[in-house]
Formats: structure tokens, sequence, C-alpha cells
């Protein structure tokens, strides 16, 4: 390529200028016009939360000054169509080549493959790199050649390949082709509205986004923190993880970096029989490798944001009940562990990986809320908020998938409080109201004396809530509910062994969102400009994978932990390795927030009860309310102020 060629560096989720392998070769090939489109109607339903917007816009700006500081302007472009925005940006600028990195989330990948086969019509050269993982979903694959549905063979593959991952040196100068666009500053994108700042205020006391920051952050961890990470990693509260998912979500952060930087401190410790280290390291590379399995599950298998993987859940009867979904939401529904998670969610947009795992698993285990909602709601509260990953956590705490958690586990948010929460400091820090109770009482106050309740000014059903459900009750819930799934299921075989067209349906899809377009299938891409770095497409063999099946397995007691060796179970901490590392992004992850997303969602208006038969029209107002309604805590935590 000629040093006049000229290159549109369209920017998404790879906000940084280290390790960016499309504007590296767009600055290896002549002028660059770097430009980042926001298009909030092709977000759809997955338009982003207040505080995840928060953080776009800060990243942004970072960039602008990085940018400008290398030579070349940053243009943004709000919109209503991207294509129509880049045809806009390659009339002005005579370019003849687009670059970009790839994303994997089904929106995307539709967006992307017919902006592809557009431009190519019009002659425009297009080619797209791996910025985002170690390795392509469509380099794993297992001697037949199918996609793997289990995380520990396809993270066995990922270490064994012999390919090793490359990283690309930031640019020493850039130079601008001229040209002219409409563009708009950063606060005309509108990421954030004037009800939103004071809020957000909050938030840079405790985040500073950016690529700069994001290297201080990995260093930071790597020098001081991973050697720990074994024995701090499950520690509640506090910054007890590396915290570098939002980073890594945005893209300022490379995960090439990242694994590299851990793996040299691996080989270091080795030498020097560091046993620790060379575990710590072990474990933050699992949840390394968990987040580059989530991209490898959106891509193979398209339609897990809406249904799940494994075939047979889609007859699980799910509660659709609006009631406790909103206890659950506002932390009120009388388990503490559970309730000082959400409401920490509330207020910060950041819960530790371990809490994610409790209060999403009391979600769908113990009040059968269907788990696209608990997914929504992530996606709408969290800092780090990244849809692959939030699809990978809940399919795997509903037992969607088939190394996840035994759909028949239970576990007491008791027992999992007095494991990891064993002095009850983030419960008292998130529930003030129980900010008094004896540590012998913290996790369980219904259990607690009367004077004991009296003397720490708790009463039950007015300033803290009973529990919404005894556990005794949701065990035998979910038992039914696994029966009645097995026995739809047989009925649904039966049917069709005898010709008959009987249709047993997933309740959950009855949840209102908005239509996700169909992913086009295809091999190749018919684009004239295709390489093999072009981004590639889900083929039809492995979207077939998703009628996979798990084994009908005993009910299992909530103390007890499956025995399932695709679990890992680490017998010296006594949890699985789901739960140990399962990622919301790559590792721990954050996320703030008090009004949330400006995108309505609804739950659905009719859906079925445990019996099969249709619910009536729910006539309950929050039904049609937006994820923005204020939730009437009675306290919050007085650290945050909110």
């Amino acid at each position: 390529m000629s040093s006049s060629s000229k290159t549109i560096v369209w920017f998404r989720r790879d906000l940084r200028i280290d390790d960016n392998p499309a504007l590296a070769a767009a600055a290896r090939d002549g002028s660059v016009f770097p430009v980042y489109i926001w298009c909030p109607k092709e977000e759809e339903q997955f338009y982003p939360g207040r505080v995840s917007r928060w953080w776009l816009k800060q990243s942004l700006a970072h960039l602008e000054q990085s940018l400008k500081s290398l030579g070349a302007e940053f243009v943004l472009i709000k919109t209503h169509s991207t294509l129509s925005a880049l045809l806009d940006c390659i009339k002005a600028t005579g370019a003849t080549k687009l670059v970009f990195n790839h994303l994997y989330d089904p929106v995307s990948l539709v967006r992307d493959h017919n902006i592809k086969e557009k431009l190519a019509e019009a002659g425009i050269s297009v080619r797209s790199y791996n910025g985002d993982l170690l390795y392509e979903p469509w380099e794993i694959y297992d001697e037949k050649g199918q996609a793997f549905t289990t995380f520990d063979a396809y993270w066995d593959k990922c270490l064994n390949m012999q390919m090793e991952p490359i990283s690309f040196l930031p640019p020493w100068r850039l130079v601008q082709v001229a040209g002219t666009v409409e563009r708009c500053s950063i606060e005309d994108l509108g990421l954030e509205n004037e009800t939103e700042k004071a809020s957000n205020a909050l938030l840079g006391r405790a985040w500073s986004p950016g690529w700069g920051s994001a290297d201080k952050a990995i260093t930071e961890f790597v020098e001081h923190n991973l050697c720990d990470y074994s024995r701090s990693r499950l520690k509640v509260g506090g910054n007890s993880t590396s915290l570098l998912s939002p980073y890594l979500h945005f893209g300022e952060l490379s995960v090439r970096k990242v694994f590299q930087s851990a793996r040299m401190k691996q080989i270091l410790w080795r030498r020097e029989q560091n046993s620790q280290g060379e575990e710590s390291v072990t474990l933050f590379l699992k949840a390394v490798g968990l987040r580059e399995y989530s991209r490898y599950l959106t891509f193979n298998f398209p339609f897990t944001h809406e249904r799940p993987l494994l075939s047979n859940l889609k007859y699980l009867p799910w509660n659709a009940d609006v009631n406790r979904f909103k206890a659950w939401r506002q932390g009120r529904t009388g388990y503490p562990l559970v309730d000082a998670g959400m409401r920490e969610l509330w207020a910060t947009g950041w819960i530790h990986n371990r809490i994610r795992v409790i209060v999403s698993s009391f979600a769908v285990k113990f009040l059968l809320l269907p788990w696209r909602w608990g997914m929504k709601y992530f996606w709408d509260t969290l800092l780090d908020a990244d849809l692959e990953c939030d699809i990978l956590g809940w399919q795997y705490i509903s037992g969607s998938l088939p190394d996840g958690h035994e759909l028949e586990r239970l576990d007491s948010p008791q027992i999992q409080g007095s494991k990891f929460d064993p002095e009850g400091e983030y419960v008292r820090q998130w529930l003030p109201e129980l900010a008094r109770m004896p540590t012998e009482w913290i996790h369980h106050p219904w259990d607690a004396p009367h004077t004991v309740l009296k003397a720490a000014g708790v009463e039950l059903g007015l300033n803290y809530p009973k529990p919404i459900i005894d556990i005794d009750i949701a065990r035998e819930h979910l038992r039914e509910a696994i029966f009645k799934m097995w026995e739809m299921e047989a009925a649904a075989k039966a049917a069709t062994s005898d010709g008959m067209n009987e249709e047993v349906f997933d309740n959950s899809i009855g949840i209102e969102t908005s239509a996700i377009p169909k992913v086009i299938l295809k091999e190749n891409s018919s684009c004239p400009t295709y390489s093999s770095n072009d981004q590639r497409v889900p083929s039809f063999q492995n979207g077939n994978n998703g009628s996979l099946h798990r084994k009908r397995a005993k009910c299992v007691e909530e103390e007890r932990l499956p025995a399932d060796k695709s679990n890992n179970h680490n017998k010296q901490t006594g949890t699985s390795r789901g739960e140990e590392d399962l990622c919301s992004t790559a590792e721990s992850s954050a996320s703030k927030r008090q009004s949330i997303s400006r995108m309505s969602f609804s739950v659905p208006r009719s859906c079925s009860l445990s019996d099969g038969r249709p619910m009536q029209e729910c006539e309950l107002s929050d039904m049609k309310q937006s994820w923005q309604e204020k939730i009437d805590l009675e306290q919050t935590s007085s650290k945050n102020g909110n």
C-alpha cells in the first residue's frame, strides 16, 4: 500500500493507542481519519446504562487528547445510521479504505457484516482485525470441527495453541486525512444529561477511565496484588480483585497485554518456586479465559442472548412475578447478603464477582425469575456492563450451560454469608439498618431472639423485610419447576414422535425486548476485500449445537457442592471453578448506578404459570415503567451519600 493511502479508522470498543491492530495498520499504510460513531438507534434494547455511558464519555475524551498529541483529530459523529455516517466520511475525505477491530455480540455481527457488504459494493476496501481476544472464535474447535461447549475443554485448547498472540506497538505519529464532515463535541453526543451529572460526579472519585489509566491499573495489579490473588479474590467488599474489567470492556486495555504481563510473572515465580504466585496467575488467567469464552459462545451460538444453550431449559416454567423482581432489584428480599449486594450495585454500579454469583443465583433459583430479566438489569446497571460476559454469567447460573451450575443446586445465602462475609462487615456497610446486629445473627436475623432484635433496633417487616420466601419452600418450588420441565419435554418428544404438532414454548420468551436482527450465516464473506484477518460469521453447523442436552440429576441440597468434574472443585476453598471465576467481564467488574438506562425494559404482559396455563394480563403499573424509575430505598450507605 502506498504512503498516500487514506484510511478511515472506525473506533468502537477499542479506545486505546497501544496494541490497536486497526490503528497500527492504518498508520503504517498512510494517512488516517479516526472516527467514533454514536448511533443510539442501533443499540436497540442494549442501549448502555447511565454509568456505562459515563465511562464511555470519559474514555472518548482521553482518546481524543491522545490522538491529538500524535497529530490526528478525533472525529465524533452522532447519527441515525452508522453506514450513512461512514459513507459521509469516505465521501468527504476521498478515503479508499476502512479498518476496524472485531466485535462479537449478535447486534454488532449483523451490523458489521452488512456494512462490509455495502462498502465493498461501493468499491471501498474493508479490513477488520482482532483487537479484543487472544484467539478468534473461529480458530478454536475440537477434533471434529465442532465448537466447544464447556469452558475447560475450550481453555485447555487455547493454552495449547501453537500460535502465540502478537501485540502491536503504538504509532509514534499520525498523518491526518484532510476532509470535513458534520461532527459534534463529546457533550453533543448526549452520553450524559444534566440530571445524571450529580450522580456521575461520584464515579470519578473511584475510577479513572482512559487507556492511560488502564496501563497504570494493570501495572499496579501485576506488581502489587497479583501474587495474593488466589487468597484475596474471594473476599467480598474492598478491592480484592483486579478491577480491570471496565478497561477491558471499552478496549482501553489489550487482553494480550494482560495475558502476557501475568504470564511473565508466572515464569518468574516458577523460577523462584513461589507456588502461591504461580497459582494466583493460573486462577487469574482462567478469569481472562472466561471473558474469551463469553465471546466464543456468542459468536458460535448467536442466539444465547435470548434462549438457553441447553434445549431442555426452554421448558422451565419461570415465575414472571414483577413484585418479586422489584424486591430483588431494590435489595429488599430479607436475605442480608443478597440485599447488600443489590444495594451496592444500585449505589455504585460495582459488585464483586462472588456477590454477582450469589444475587443472580438467588433470582433464578429462589425466585424463579427469568434469567433474561436479571441479565438485562445487570446490563443497565453495571459500570463494566458487557453483553457477552453477562450472557455467559446468567446462563451459567441458570443451569443453561453444560458445565454451568446444576439447575437443582440451591445455595443458602445464610451459609454463603458466613463463608464470604464471616464478620458481617460487608452487610453492615450496605444495610445500615442491620449495623448493630451481632455477628452471630447478621446473616439470618429472622432466627434472632426478640431481645437481640430489639437491642439492635431491628423490626422485621418494618425497617427490614422478612424473608421474601422460606428456603425450604424455595427448594420445593425449584424441584416442582424442574419436574414440570421434564414432563413438558417428555410430552413434546412424545408428540413429535407421534407426528403431532403440539408446541411447548419457553415462557421467558414473552419478555418484551426489541427484536434483534438475525445473523446472516455464511461460511465466507462475499466482500472482494476478504482476507485472513477479516471478521467471519457463524456457520449453520455450530448454530445447530443449540440442541445440547443435559442428563437429569437429583436435587442437591444448598450446602452440597456439585461433584461434576467440569466444575473443577477447589477443595481448599470449598467453591467451584465457575463461582470463583465467574465474571461479568474479564475478571471482577464494576458499575455504578442510580438512574439507569433511558431505554425502557418491560416485563411480559402475558406468560405461563408453573402448571402451563397462560397468565392473564398482569395489570401492574410498574410493568410499563422504564429502568429509570426511582427505587425507594429506605436507607443507603452514608459512605456513598446516595
